[in-house]
């Protein structure tokens, strides 16, 4: 009998954890993208951070960036795939981003999915929003000239 409760319990717990990570409710990598509040920002570089993790997640390359309608914190990625597609950020830099609007921790942040600068466009995520440095189905990142 306490088999049978153990297996059911584990059951309805393996049920919750595939449902959150279906639904998004995992915060990890693109998960937090949401297709439905992109928007199109444009602004220049007022502060560049380069924020370390203990884990997986949460840490990454992210862009204060000075838009007409206020200071926007843009969630860019892993600092090494942006270097590793040869683009560079500085402080100055206009920049135009399509991205994700959400909020985490309370503050309203931009989950970017593609960065122009200048001639060069550098693609971070698919369309649905998942991380292109994460090797989804053999998915190569695009960077243009």
């Amino acid at each position: 009998m306490k088999s049978l409760k153990f297996l059911s319990l584990s059951v309805f717990i393996a049920g919750l954890a595939t449902t959150a990570f279906a639904q998004g409710g995992m915060h990890r990598g693109g998960r937090m993208y949401n297709p439905s509040t992109e928007a199109t920002v444009t602004g220049t570089i007022d502060e560049i951070k380069n924020l370390t993790s203990p884990g997986r997640g949460g840490g990454g390359l992210h862009l204060i960036l000075s838009a007409p309608s206020g200071a926007i914190d843009v969630r860019v990625g892993p600092a090494s795939f942006v270097s590793s597609k040869g683009f560079t950020f500085a402080k100055g830099d206009a920049l135009t981003v399509v991205g994700s609007k959400v909020t985490m921790a309370g503050q309203e942040v931009l989950i970017a999915r593609e960065i122009k600068k200048g001639d060069q466009v550098l693609t971070l995520r698919d369309a649905k929003g998942f991380p292109l440095w994460a090797g989804r189905g053999g998915k190569q990142p695009t960077t243009t000239p």
